[in-house]
């Protein structure tokens, strides 16, 4: 997975590359040619005392140590050009592939896990890009480069060569094999604790009500001290890794010396040759070093690899149609059909047997017990969800046929938790329709009863919002969510119980301003509160996943027995 994903996103930068492979091996021949200059100052330069010689050399050594730098920075420049524009698109890609994800791919993964995939994964796969790209000539031509030189140079202590680069080798593939199983386990934990935080920052009501802040704490403790364990763990493996290779390296250079001070002491090598011998065997310790630094990041990169590629390699249950209808025969209507539906793994159905039908501008209720269905059912309207069974038509359309974005521009949704996002009162109800005027924002907000707190604000319309809304409360949240939808122009308008935190007053006020001044569109309303439905043309009563019930007030008062102890238990015996 981590060779197809950096070859399908890098391959449309490989100039970059290219321009990066030619001033790499650019470098490493400058690297390579150096140290014979510096033998051949020593040996013919300074041996004879030739002023002229070591000036003449030196000031050629310093021209190929600038062009070395000025290539080795180009050649870095364009590597991170490439994989910081990679990282981009992966980014990009998996935030757009998550966004078609339908509610049951969403929840499969965990938002916290598909917020670290886009995030630290890709960061990992990134920076093993970058890293790739600047030594990926430079370490085998110093590795390979470095020894075809040294035997040049000496064919007597080559053995060293033969003796120190295999040690390195077996050093460091024992210590990257063990880190294989730990990168797998950090990023685990990694998706643990971005998940335990993410769920105490959205319930922290919830936690401080129940006095949970020393067990959530605790909680938190546990996971934030798991991914401790294992990246203590990754950290004394590099701890090991990298005393052992200059131990290797030490006690090579020392054996050159020992040894080439023997054959120096003979008359059979010269100083200048020696150093030069030095010189390549650290730049061939360099390489591999090199080398094993790539590998150690390769274990990580694949597993993070791994895990985005589960996210684009995943395709969402919601299958949009190839050419999906637009144009709706019947503009607003909605209509179920024999409708079942079955989360994946469950044993029974959530909804069974669900047949009802709602005329354009007619206001349809539905109600029952807490388990009842009703949000899964009115989630089947905008396609949240796909039925398992029977059809849903949306304008005369079956959603399944529908083109998408024509389907959710005719419906606009008022969730069960309403969600306001991070900016201003205007940018919130302009989302569904970013050309509203702000006339028609105070419109929306006085239809839905939220126009005299916007008003008490700071500014207006240009007040701030926090992530969530969490800055506003309950009631406001729900009816600022109510004006968006309003402002989005819908032919539907689905309320899954969005009246719930409203005073029965305020409750009722909004109905009337929403029968009143939208007459045309068709509402559809998930209600716990008798009062809220009782005008309704329409009820349907759920139990246990069926239908026990389809009429108006009255009607359902005399022909259904389910409906009756719901409203004698909110209203009484005699309503």
């Amino acid at each position: 997975m981590l060779g197809k994903l950096l070859v399908r996103y890098l391959s449309k930068y490989r100039w970059l590359l290219l321009g990066v492979l030619v001033f790499q091996f650019a470098s490493a021949m400058a690297s390579l040619y150096l140290p014979r200059l510096n033998a051949d100052i020593i040996d013919n330069g300074v041996a004879r005392a030739d002023t002229g010689y070591i000036w003449s050399h030196g000031l050629l050594m310093l021209a190929i140590s600038l062009g070395q730098i000025i290539a080795s920075v180009i050649a870095t420049f364009f590597a991170a050009r490439a994989a910081m524009a990679a990282g981009r698109d992966i980014r990009a890609d998996v935030f757009q592939r998550v966004s078609g994800f339908s509610e049951r791919e969403v929840s499969q993964f965990g938002a916290g896990s598909l917020i670290t995939r886009n995030t630290n994964d890709v960061q990992q796969v990134q920076m093993l890009a970058m890293m790739g790209a600047t030594m990926f000539v430079t370490a085998p031509l110093l590795a390979i480069g470095g020894i075809i030189m040294a035997v040049q140079t000496n064919v007597g202590l080559s053995w060293l060569i033969a003796v120190s680069v295999p040690a390195l080798l077996i050093v460091a593939g024992i210590i990257i094999g063990r880190m294989v199983p730990l990168f797998r386990s950090y990023q685990g934990k990694l998706d643990a604790v971005n998940r335990i935080m993410r769920e105490q920052l959205t319930g922290v009501r919830v936690v401080r009500a129940f006095v949970r802040e020393r067990i959530e704490e605790e909680r938190f403790r546990g996971a934030n001290t798991d991914i401790m364990i294992v990246g203590r763990n990754v950290g004394s493996l590099f701890v090991l890794l990298f005393p052992l290779f200059m131990l290797i390296l030490n006690v090579t250079v020392v054996a050159v010396i020992w040894f080439g001070g023997i054959e120096v002491d003979a008359g059979s090598v010269e100083v200048g040759t020696l150093f030069a011998f030095m010189q390549y065997i650290g730049q061939i310790m360099m390489g591999v070093i090199m080398s094993s630094f790539m590998a150690m990041m390769i274990p990580r990169a694949a597993v993070s690899a791994e895990r985005v590629g589960e996210v684009l390699d995943s395709e969402s249950s919601m299958v949009r149609p190839v050419d999906g209808v637009e144009e709706f025969p019947a503009p607003g209507s909605v209509a179920f059909t024999d409708v079942e539906f079955t989360y994946p793994g469950a044993e029974a159905p959530v909804l069974s047997g669900i047949t009802f039908r709602a005329e354009p501008g007619e206001t349809v209720a539905i109600i029952g017990s807490t388990g009842s269905g009703k949000t899964t059912l009115v989630s089947l309207i905008p396609r949240l969800f796909d039925v398992t069974g029977g059809s849903v038509a949306v304008g005369g359309v079956d959603v399944r046929r529908a083109d998408v974005d024509a389907l959710w521009r005719s419906i606009g949704l008022v969730p069960q938790r309403p969600f306001l996002f991070t900016g201003t009162v205007a940018s919130n109800l302009r989302y569904g329709r970013e050309e509203a005027t702000d006339e028609e924002l105070w419109k929306a907000l006085e239809i839905a009863q939220a126009r005299d707190f916007v008003e008490a604000m700071p500014d207006g319309l240009n007040s701030r919002i926090a992530q969530g809304g969490t800055n506003v409360s309950g009631g406001q949240r729900q009816r600022l969510a109510i004006a968006r939808a309003i402002v989005h122009r819908p032919q539907i308008l689905v309320f899954d119980d969005s009246f719930s935190a409203l005073d029965l007053t305020t409750d009722a006020r909004l109905r009337q301003a929403l029968w009143r001044e939208l007459p045309e569109v068709t509402k559809i309303v998930v209600a716990q509160r008798v009062s809220t439905i009782t005008d309704a043309d329409r009820i349907v009563v759920l139990e246990d996943g069926t239908m026990v019930g389809s009429g108006t007030h009255d009607e359902l008062l005399a022909s259904s027995t389910t409906y009756r102890e719901i409203v004698e238990s909110q209203l009484g015996v005699d309503a």
